[in-house]
């Protein structure tokens, strides 16, 4: 089956005055299209490196990235970053005002947008006057009108309080399901990438290389969304089998 992304022996390091210090050292993967990935590892083993790498922003050492031709990229950063004076309209309409892209078709999938994912009462709102579910709606949806393939989200919920991260979470993996996108999550939420994900990437420590690739399968009666996850009788057994992965070296 054709490949969205395929990651090829990737290794990467940081240069400073004080020496080289490895954070990747060969990592391979790949992802197909509608799938949802998630990685966990350590704090500082270099997951949000690997996002970075993946949407050319650091250029790696070694190996390869590779993107099916004509597709694109979104990266959904730990912070919203909504600016305090644009109303949350202009605030999901920055990243195309920026690309000169503003069209009235562009307008109208804003207004699709907002009434969907439930803001179209906060259009001319503040980022002040709205909550950080709200504003991580936003900023999605601030992504998702650029039309990217592929979706980054590095760390997306770990800013909001833990029932507004459940909430926010389900609601987010319903939006792309609805629209067919394809993501890789970095998350430190053992329970999170595995409510979410179809397959799960565990990093070792630094240098980080993938210590187990772990398939997700649920029984969910109801439908599987990240909510009903957590209650499939399976959900125990795969947060012990990636809680142990996570801490036998230790």
């Amino acid at each position: 089956m054709d490949m969205l992304l395929t990651v090829n022996d990737l290794a990467y390091s940081y240069h400073s005055l004080s020496g080289e210090t490895q954070v990747l050292d060969g990592i391979s993967f790949s992802i197909q299209q509608g799938e949802f990935v998630a990685i966990v590892g350590p704090s500082g083993c270099g997951k949000s490196t690997l996002l970075s790498l993946i949407c050319r922003l650091l250029t790696p050492d070694s190996g390869e990235i590779l993107l099916e031709e004509g597709k694109k990229v979104g990266y959904m950063l730990q912070k919203d970053h909504l600016l305090d004076w644009r109303t949350t309209e202009k605030n999901v309409a920055l990243g195309m005002e920026i690309n000169h892209q503003l069209t009235e078709q562009t307008y109208l999938q804003i207004d699709y947008m907002l009434n969907n994912y439930g803001l179209v009462g906060f259009r001319k709102a503040r980022p002040d006057e709205l909550s950080g579910g709200m504003r991580q709606r936003a900023a999605l949806i601030r992504t998702l009108l650029l039309e990217p393939d592929l979706l980054l989200l590095d760390e997306p919920f770990s800013a909001l309080d833990y029932q507004t991260r459940l909430s926010v979470s389900d609601d987010i993996w319903k939006i792309l399901q609805k629209e067919n996108k394809t993501a890789l999550l970095i998350t430190h939420d053992i329970s999170e990438a595995i409510s979410m994900a179809d397959r799960i990437l565990v990093f070792s420590r630094r240098p980080a290389a993938i210590k187990k690739e772990i398939p997700v399968i649920l029984t969910c009666p109801n439908g599987r969304t990240p909510f009903h996850a957590r209650s499939a009788p399976e959900f125990k057994e795969y947060f012990n089998l990636v809680w142990k992965e996570l801490n036998d070296d230790e």
